[in-house]
């Protein structure tokens, strides 16, 4: 489990013009909620929060956030931004409870090299690159390693056949497709190129107009 620590203050004003006002002064507007509080309108430090964000993963770390003083942990829950800018607008925290499971996105690393890959000169695809687990905050995983090193050509894994650490429930579905070894590209492209190649040409039909079908028969 990774941790990180963010510092907020509280504030009692809400609406366009006061967000704007927070993000003119370099501050992110947040909230903070959660079953045991009442939900908190924050402002965050943006440059704080941006240095925090450029070194862990969001979804999977723990923010110790101190607001005056007071520590809550939190999960980020959700980051608003700016359609093209990629500026911050706002940021949702849900407080953790001890004994409460959390559902997460965890990223899958594949591991390894696949036989065929090797062997062969397959061609290693990752359909799945997170995992939608449900875990208790404390047992967050970084991510989750996937071994594709038995993978041959034409062959796959499953999200059922991923081991994953203990009190680490998977929620995908469990014949979802995490990574597959196809062909070759070049190979791929000579087998749909033969295809076509032995595919029987299609006789071109040669009608005359009605008009001059019957100009011939008068």
């Amino acid at each position: 489990m990774a941790t990180a620590t963010l510092s907020a203050k509280k504030r009692t004003q809400a609406g366009k013009g006061v967000a704007r006002k927070l993000r003119g002064a370099a501050q992110i507007p947040g909230i903070i909620y959660g079953h045991n509080r009442e939900p908190q309108m924050l402002a965050l430090d943006g440059r704080e929060l941006d240095r925090l964000l450029d070194r862990v993963s969001a979804e999977t770390t723990v923010v110790e956030l101190d607001i005056e003083g007071a520590t809550a942990r939190t999960l980020i829950r959700e980051i608003q931004r700016h359609p093209f800018k990629r500026q911050i607008l706002h940021v949702d925290f849900l407080e953790l409870v001890a004994g409460e499971k959390v559902t997460v996105n965890v990223p899958v690393v594949l591991v390894g090299t696949p036989a065929g890959v090797r062997a062969a000169g397959g061609v290693l695809d990752q359909i799945m690159r997170e995992l939608q687990v449900e875990v208790d905050p404390a047992n967050i995983p970084n991510h989750i390693d996937v071994d594709v090193s038995g993978l041959d050509v034409n062959t796959s894994l499953h999200v059922s056949d991923i081991k994953v650490p203990e009190g680490v429930e998977v929620l995908d579905d469990a014949d979802a497709t995490v990574c597959v070894v196809t062909p070759p590209r070049v190979e791929a492209e000579a087998a749909a190129a033969a295809e076509g190649a032995e595919a029987p040409a299609e006789p071109e039909l040669i009608r005359k107009a009605k008009a001059e079908e019957g100009a011939e028969e008068a």
